[in-house]
């Protein structure tokens, strides 16, 4: 087995999951990520942990929501939730052939989907859970690089000192945590404020998503105004919406546009009453991710970006006596920070053109 597996693998198990024995572990993968799965399994073995796998295919989720009818589809699926509640770690892996599967499965349909099984992804964050990557022939395509070229794209991104990870980030952490309000300007087309006060900052190195990499909080759900142009793609669904555009008034979009593929953003803003307005702010800080590659979890890391997703706040970012944005929708999207652009926490000049301050 090629090392760089076997390290991921650890990451996993020891530093994410924190295995213990008799921990329940979910490993909930794609069929092309067997290897790191089997990695982990492996690993909860030794541990002395139970086990529970299932490789998906997107090919099947596809199926069976082009011919279920929407009544069908708004059912919560009671196997998926009883496993996640009994599980005390849960480890995903993705790792798709072909990202573009499920890009003919009506909007409205995946939308109905996600608000039944709310109830489901509530028991799976319950749980010591990671998110992760396998370096697959669909993503490396995506990326519009050879197979080995990606593999160490994902495994630098991956495989590193999280310790040295953390205590790098905790400099912007320092800046953030005390903060009452952020101002993101990029050339003409973004200029928004929002409050973070009384909101705690993650640091995010080896916490949950891997590669972290990142440090992000929540904004007071009505405190969001301005405008936003997120100028790097994201993939819904299977598809590409690009120039994603929202305005905000008293923390709720609206006005949003998009240059292709708006009917899946407004589909998505349409999905409850949280989904019009943010729950996280994040900053990326991964040096070794230095080109966007259409893959989220990688993309929103990069140290001259930074994202905001509508939708769910995440409860660890949600200080005593605020409000919580609540939702079934978590949509992360990417304005590109490396030029014209500027971070300011409390009036203060943080990043500019992606640099920050405390690393001129």
């Amino acid at each position: 087995m090629d090392p760089r597996i076997e390290t991921h693998a650890e990451i996993l198990v020891d530093d994410y999951a924190e295995v213990e024995a008799g921990d329940q572990v979910a490993v909930v993968a794609s069929q092309a990520a067997e290897p790191l799965a089997i990695a982990v399994a492996d690993l909860v073995g030794e541990r002395g942990g139970v086990v529970s796998t299932s490789l998906g295919s997107p090919r099947i989720q596809r199926a069976y929501r082009l011919a279920a009818d929407e009544a069908t589809l708004d059912q919560e699926n009671e196997i998926v939730r009883a496993k996640y509640e009994a599980a005390d770690a849960v480890v995903q892996i993705r790792g798709e052939a072909n990202l573009n599967e499920t890009g003919d499965v009506p909007p409205e349909k995946s939308a109905v989907a996600k608000r039944a099984n709310r109830a489901v992804q509530e028991a799976l964050l319950d749980s010591r859970w990671v998110l992760t990557q396998w370096p697959s022939t669909g993503h490396a395509q995506k990326a519009e690089m050879s197979m080995e070229a990606y593999e160490d794209f994902v495994w630098s991104a991956i495989n590193k000192d999280w310790d040295a990870v953390r205590e790098h980030q905790s400099q912007m952490v320092e800046r953030l945590d005390p903060a009452d309000e952020v101002r993101i300007v990029s050339g003409d087309t973004t200029d928004v404020t929002m409050s973070v006060a009384g909101n705690h900052v993650i640091n995010d190195a080896a916490e949950n998503n891997m590669p972290g990499g990142e440090v992000f909080t929540a904004p007071v759900p009505d405190s969001v105004e301005g405008e936003v142009l997120f100028d790097k793609p994201v993939l819904i669904q299977g598809r590409e919406v690009l120039d994603a555009r929202l305005v905000f008034e008293d923390g709720e979009v609206v006005e949003h546009g998009a240059s292709e593929n708006e009917d899946l953003l407004t589909s998505l803003l349409e999905t409850d009453d949280g989904s019009r307005r943010l729950g996280e702010l994040g900053i990326g800080m991964n040096r070794d991710i230095d080109r966007f590659t259409g893959n989220m979890l990688f993309d929103e890391k990069m140290g001259d970006t930074v994202h905001m997703a509508i939708g769910r706040a995440y409860g660890e970012t949600v200080g005593e006596g605020n409000e919580r944005n609540d939702s079934t929708v978590h949509e992360d999207m990417i304005v590109d920070m490396s030029e014209d652009s500027r971070i300011e926490v409390d009036g203060e000049i943080v990043q500019r053109n992606g640099t920050f301050r405390f690393e001129d």
